[in-house]
């Protein structure tokens, strides 16, 4: 396959993405105000709530069957280091270039999460049909790629609406906690300033009564600080006491509730649904195939799940319009993250999957190892995009974020492919 041939192929779908992003932004412009900022909230729930788990269960129960999960077993541990080694990345990078507080988790999730869905269910299987492909049969590898991109999209569906999910969450929590003390420590600073102008200043009181505030005045003050001193032995003796209650089995208790509130994600729930679906031998015949008795179910399921994807696209283009008026981020942080995503991590992801293959961790099939080899070379996740809305923080940041690094990505993913093909044939 020469260059140019897999230059147009690995732009193809990344040119799609930002046709229809395009085609979103002009829907949220005030000349049609189809997506206006109700209208991409409302979308982002029926996305979160719906088509999502949808999609999850539809490519799953169709595709991956219970030996396959048994034989790509490294998969799932191949994307937890994307994960791991890109939100380490990233968190090194909101270190050193501190963004606001309310955007660090949205720039560690831009390094972190990979989409691991709609661009590998595109590309792999047309980089199969081409001629000169060096993965064999087209009908098979075809087969095979929408196996592997299929399973990819599950299990980084699971890792974004856990791990991400819970990054995006926690932002929003500070920045909000962070707005609501700046508010309160305002309102009394107003009081004290209009007190101390109106009696002190403008001295509209007689001197003896100037005296007499003044005399009340110290005694308050020493009053202040024995309050202050009795606060700080109670803050103690509290603090003791929550010591002694904060037991192991208590904080067991928290981080298994968290786990498992974020487990309860509808996606995540779609995702294990489809897992379910197609390893059970029984519950597939039910399900797949042109015989099954319930096959109508999975007709409307994959029905569903195919808005997903065009869904949160034209989400992303609506929240463009609002990132050019109102976004604050500074140029080294886009540098930053497209840096991470498309020459730290590729390299990186070389390096384990030559050595995983060295250790005989993998198949030999070298599709299985092409697309492993991507999952760290892929733009960020466009689920990221759904979250900053659901949650209201860093929405304008992430949308040029996702405008830049999607640009980037059809040079990146075209390099990098071809770099990798030529490792494996």
């Amino acid at each position: 396959m020469g260059f140019w041939t897999l230059f147009e192929v690995a732009s193809i779908p990344i040119l799609q993405v930002l046709i229809i992003s395009v085609l979103g932004a002009f829907m949220a412009t005030n000349y049609l105000n189809l997506l206006n900022t109700d209208a991409r909230k409302s979308l982002n729930k029926l996305v979160f709530v719906v088509f999502t788990p949808a999609l999850m269960i539809a490519s799953l129960a169709k595709t991956v069957t219970l030996e396959d999960i048994i034989s790509w077993w490294f998969m799932p541990i191949n994307i937890g280091i994307t994960f791991l080694i890109g939100g380490t990345l990233g968190w090194i990078a909101v270190k050193v270039l501190k963004p606001k507080p309310h955007l660090e988790g949205v720039v560690i999730a831009t390094c972190a999460s990979g989409n691991l869905g709609n661009l590998l269910l595109i590309i792999v299987p047309a980089i199969c049909t081409e001629s000169g492909s060096p993965f064999g049969d087209s009908e098979t590898c075809s087969s095979l790629g929408l196996s592997y991109a299929s399973f990819s999209m599950a299990l980084g569906g699971f890792y974004i609406w856990t791990y991400t999910y819970h990054l995006i969450r926690s932002s929003a929590l500070r920045y909000k906690a962070i707005t609501e003390s700046e508010e309160l420590s305002k309102e009394p600073n107003v009081s004290l300033d209009a007190d101390e102008k109106t009696n002190l200043l403008e001295g509209e009181s007689p001197e003896g009564e100037f005296q007499e505030h003044v005399a009340i005045v110290v005694p308050s003050t020493k009053s202040t600080e024995v309050d202050a001193e009795n606060q700080s032995i109670v803050t103690r003796e509290s603090e003791s006491g929550l010591q002694q209650e904060n037991t192991l089995w208590s904080r067991v208790k928290g981080i298994l509730h968290k786990i498992l509130e974020e487990l309860l994600a509808p996606p995540t729930v779609g995702a294990i649904v489809g897992f379910i679906v197609g390893a059970v031998p029984w519950l597939r015949k039910l399900v797949i195939g042109d015989d099954a008795p319930l096959r109508v179910i999975q007709d409307c399921v994959q029905l569903l799940g195919e808005a997903t994807i065009p869904c949160i696209t034209l989400i992303l283009g609506g929240n463009l319009i609002q990132g050019f008026q109102k976004a604050t981020l500074r140029p080294w942080i886009i540098i930053a993250v497209i840096c991470i995503r498309y020459l730290i991590l590729p390299l990186i992801g070389i390096g384990i999957v030559k050595a995983a293959g060295n250790l005989g961790f993998l198949p030999s099939e070298s599709l299985f190892r092409f697309v492993l080899m991507i999952q760290f070379t892929l733009p960020p996740a466009m689920n990221v995009g759904t979250m900053t809305q659901l949650f209201e923080v860093g929405e304008a940041e992430s949308s040029v974020l996702f405008l830049w690094t999607y640009l980037v990505a059809a040079l990146a993913l075209t390099v990098w492919s071809t770099i990798y093909m030529w490792i494996l044939s």
